[in-house]
Order: C-alpha cells, then sequence, then structure tokens
C-alpha cells in the first residue's frame, strides 16, 4: 500500500437549522473552503474521483443525494460512491478514501459528508437514527439511544463505581473548549453545576450529557505523497487505519477475555466479564488495528491529542477505556484528575467534541479529521480565529467514529512526516 496524506479540510458551521443553505450549497462550501486552503494549486480537475457520506435518505427525503452533491461540486462525470455506517459514516468515508489512494486506483480523493436533521421534528429525528438498532426486536420496544446509552452506563456505573460527576466534568471541558471553536453548535461556557442541574433525558444522562441533531458538511482532501507534494506545503500522513465491529443487539454480545493492547496484561483484567454493556469491543479492536499499523506501543504516551465520538458524555468516558488511555473502569479517575483537557496529559475533544458541535451523523467524522489536521499542522489559529484551542508541539493524534451502540467503530491515526 502506498502512503497516503491529507491536504486540506472544510467545514461549515453547524447548525440546528439554515433552511437557505441545502445539503448541496454546505457541502460546496466546505469543499471550496478546502481548495482555498491550497492556495489554488488544486482545482477540481486534478480531483480523481470522491467519497460521499451521509447517513439517512429520510433528512434530505431525497435518493442518491450523493449524485447530487457531485455534480453541484464539479466532480462530474468522476466516479463517486456513497458511503453509510450509521454514526461512524463520516470515518468509513475517510477510510474509504485512504484506502482508494493506498490500493493506488487515485492520486487525490474528496471525502465529502453532510447531514441535515433539521428537515424534521426532533422525535421524529430519533425515530428515524433508531432505525439503526434492530427494527424486528430492539425498535419496537422503545429502542432509542438515549435509552440504550442510558442502560449502557449504568452496568459502568454499577460495576466499576463511576458517577454522574464524573460525566458532568466530560461535558463541562467540551462545551468550554467548544466557546473558541467557531464552527460549534453549542459554544456554552458552563459550569459543573450548570451540567448536574440540567434535565435529565434518560437516567442518568442530562441534557447537557447528550449531543443534539444538526445540520453541516466537511470535506477533507486526502492524496498519494506524490500529489501531496505538488498540491500542499504541509501535509499530514495517515499512519494508522482500524476497525471493528459487535452484534448489532448489544444483549447478543459473548463475553470473553479483553482483547489486550500492547502496554497491558492479561492480569489487569482476569476478573472483568467483556465485553458486557459497559465497553465496545468494536472500538478496542479498531484501536489495536490502528495501533499495531501506526507503531503505537502506549497511547497515552505516544499521541498528542484525540477527537473521539462522545454523542454522549459516558461514551466518551468508555472510550477512555477502550482505546487504552487508562484501564477498564478507570475512566472516571481519567477524568477527575483532568488527563483530557486542554492542559492534561493528553488533551481530548479540543475542537469541543460532538457534545457541543453537534452531530450532522455524515460529517461527523470528517469534521475530527479536518480539526485534527488543523492541529498536527498548527494551523487551528488560522481556522478558529484564535489559538486557544491549538494544542501545543502536537505531531500525532487519532480520531474515533462510532455507530450504533458499538456496532461499528473506525479508528485512523495521523501524523506530521
Amino acid at each position: 500500500m502506498r502512503p497516503v496524506y491529507v491536504i486540506a479540510g472544510g467545514i461549515t458551521k453547524f447548525a440546528k437549522a439554515n433552511p437557505a443553505k441545502d445539503f448541496r450549497l454546505m457541502v460546496k462550501e466546505a469543499f471550496d473552503s478546502a481548495l482555498a486552503d491550497l492556495g489554488g494549486k488544486l482545482t477540481p480537475a486534478e480531483i480523481d474521483g470522491s467519497v460521499i457520506s451521509y447517513f439517512s435518505d429520510h433528512f434530505t427525503r431525497q435518493l442518491k443525494a450523493g449524485a447530487m452533491v457531485q455534480d453541484f461540486v464539479g466532480l462530474c462525470p468522476k466516479p463517486h460512491v456513497r458511503i453509510e455506517g450509521g454514526g461512524a459514516t463520516g470515518g468509513l468515508c475517510f477510510q474509504q478514501a485512504w484506502e482508494s489512494i493506498a490500493s493506488g486506483r487515485y492520486e487525490v480523493v474528496a471525502a465529502m459528508g453532510f447531514e441535515t436533521m433539521s428537515q424534521v421534528e426532533t422525535a421524529k429525528g430519533n425515530e428515524f437514527i433508531a432505525l439503526a438498532s434492530d427494527t424486528d426486536y430492539d425498535f419496537p420496544v422503545g429502542g432509542y439511544y438515549n435509552g440504550y446509552y442510558a442502560m449502557m452506563v449504568v452496568r459502568h456505573m454499577h460495576e466499576f463505581g463511576t458517577t454522574e460527576e464524573q460525566f458532568a466534568r466530560i461535558a463541562v471541558k467540551n462545551h468550554n473548549n467548544a466557546c473558541h471553536n467557531p464552527y460549534a453548535q453549542e459554544r456554552l461556557a458552563l459550569t459543573l453545576e450548570d451540567v448536574m442541574r440540567s434535565e435529565y433525558i434518560a437516567w442518568p444522562l442530562k441534557r447537557h450529557d447528550i449531543c443534539v441533531m444538526s445540520d453541516g458538511a466537511a470535506v477533507c482532501l486526502l492524496a498519494s505523497e506524490k500529489a501531496a507534494e505538488k498540491f500542499c506545503r504541509n501535509p499530514i500522513r495517515i499512519s494508522g487505519i482500524g476497525a471493528g465491529s459487535d452484534c448489532m443487539r448489544f444483549a447478543d454480545r459473548p463475553h470473553g477475555q479483553v482483547p489486550l493492547l500492547p502496554h497491558e496484561k492479561k492480569s489487569d483484567y482476569k476478573h472483568l466479564k467483556y465485553p458486557g454493556v459497559h465497553s465496545f469491543r468494536a472500538g478496542r479492536v479498531a484501536a489495536m488495528g490502528a495501533y499495531k499499523m501506526a507503531g503505537i506501543e502506549n497511547p497515552v504516551e505516544d499521541l498528542d491529542v484525540i477527537e473521539l465520538h462522545d454523542a454522549y458524555s459516558s461514551s466518551e468516558l468508555q472510550t477512555y477505556e477502550d482505546l487504552g488511555l487508562c484501564k477498564y473502569g478507570e475512566g472516571g479517575r481519567f477524568i477527575d484528575q483532568g488527563q483530557s483537557t486542554l492542559q492534561g496529559k493528553l488533551p481530548v475533544n479540543p475542537s469541543g467534541g460532538l457534545l457541543a458541535c453537534g452531530h450532522p451523523v455524515g460529517a461527523t467524522g470528517l469534521m475530527q479529521a479536518a480539526t485534527l489536521f488543523w492541529q498536527l499542522q498548527r494551523t487551528i489559529p488560522k481556522h478558529f480565529g484564535n489559538d486557544k484551542l491549538q494544542v501545543k508541539n502536537a505531531r500525532r493524534g487519532l480520531i474515533h467514529s462510532h455507530a450504533g451502540t458499538g456496532t461499528y467503530v473506525t479508528v485512523t491515526i495521523l501524523e506530521k512526516p
């Protein structure tokens, strides 16, 4: 496989609703922004094809929306393919674009994602999202994701003594980070008391523990080494790719031994029933693949910044453990110690994450990728208009995209050459 680089990224502001912009216009805005970042060196004529990600046809009421995007951004008659994988749709899109170049098929590929969730009422939107659960078994008995995640984290609390205050600290961290991110939907300066006093949506998860539906688009331009040298002065290499899957219904997931990361040993988890409903086996498997490919021995030591899928504050805490940032059961301690803050050992979601940025599903993973790309380029001040969120001396980072109740997860490592 050939080396693959990210050479540009573009993001629209994520928002609850923007009736003046349909999905094509939003993608065009992000696409043009990415091209502009290259100073006119790359034109649409030099892009070989695209991968287009969006979660649901229901929100656009339009089949083949990807074909309309391809036309609107000026990439016809080049080839394109649609990617869909629930909440991991954007992460899958990014990895598919990587494969298209690593295989030698293309030199430059546009990874473009969007979602327009405001086209329906929130209740209807939750119903559409719930269709990504088992519609024969889970969905008919009220299988909505707020309930699923509440159930899973209650088990985490029971097993490990995790507290609501620990989830709230994650919500505070991410929302306050987003105050400095102009693309974020919710730029709220929150205190721990603000989060703890917000209304319960599904106990123990509260209003500020859960991401909001959103409209938005994001684009990443990927290139071979030769094309990256031609078009970009500061490309960032994709050094590790990993993905994992699990049973759609988490009650079907078998218990077994914890798949160990390089810095872990079997005795760490001799009494843990894994995966249970407190952990995401797909995330652990995805991390193992990406770490092996990128040569990562200890993620806390070897990574400088992470953008992970925090649709719930609880899932960020659970993902600390799946990624091996701490042992299983110690995610609460990890946030209590401030390890994942901007000033901590390993900043997680300096962008504000999904909790604050919003979650236009097909765009989310690509937003993470573009943001991490800017972190490693050291161009956050340029793109955000301030340097508050720039992680100093960041050279290697991780993006994590997560679907369903952990049904599919992608992990990708980017690093500065």
